[in-house]
């Protein structure tokens, strides 16, 4: 019952156009997450959302809009989530650290899922190959300055901070069963270590 109170409440929102452009653009990843691109339609979106269409072309000028929409407000959360877990002060061991353990110890199977479907569309796509660009430099920059800050010189900083990107997409596609908890410890280890002192 609450559920049809809350579509009702919805469809009425829509045809006033309170149904914000935002509502669209989760519903819209949604879908990409689970579908992929070509499921990203307007009208069953409508649907989902239990609105009319005119609700969506209040935001809309057409599916294109909404899915360049969906690519910035990807692109932006991206870039936020890396400032944030990456900053420039404090222990950067710690941070590193951290990073890792938000993707080998708190999986999120939607995030992960839209991020492959953004990067494969990338492929073919302007947009969307732009918004996968701009996310990786800022994650690189701003991990290859945790190493930088950890004692590494610039140059083995930046190829650590891909090869960490390269480990934590590639472990989170691994089957968990086929790789032992000590080897992935012992993965990290190796991966976020300081170097030696004669490295400096």
């Amino acid at each position: 019952m609450a559920r049809r109170k809350d579509a009702v409440t919805n469809a009425a929102a829509a045809r006033r156009g309170a149904l914000d452009a935002a509502a669209w653009i989760a519903a819209g990843l949604d879908v990409l997450a689970t579908e992929g691109i070509e499921a990203v339609r307007i009208e069953p979106l409508a649907k989902a959302l239990c609105v009319t269409k005119g609700s969506f072309y209040w935001h809309f000028a057409d599916r294109r809009a909404l899915i360049e929409a969906m690519l910035t407000t990807w692109s932006a959360g991206r870039v936020a989530a890396i400032r944030e877990q990456a900053p420039r002060e404090g222990d950067p061991a710690s941070a590193l650290r951290r990073l890792a353990e938000l993707y080998t110890r708190r999986s999120n199977a939607r995030g992960l899922a839209i991020e492959l479907a953004i990067r494969s569309l990338a492929r073919n796509d302007v947009a969307a190959s732009r918004a996968v660009q701009a996310v990786d430099a800022e994650r690189l920059h701003l991990v290859a300055a945790l190493f930088e800050r950890l004692g590494w010189p610039a140059r083995e900083a930046s190829a650590r901070a891909v090869m960490v990107y390269a480990y934590l997409f590639g472990q989170s596609l691994l089957d968990p069963k086929s790789v032992s908890a000590m080897d992935t410890a012992l993965a990290l280890d190796t991966l976020l270590a300081a170097p030696l002192p004669q490295s400096r």
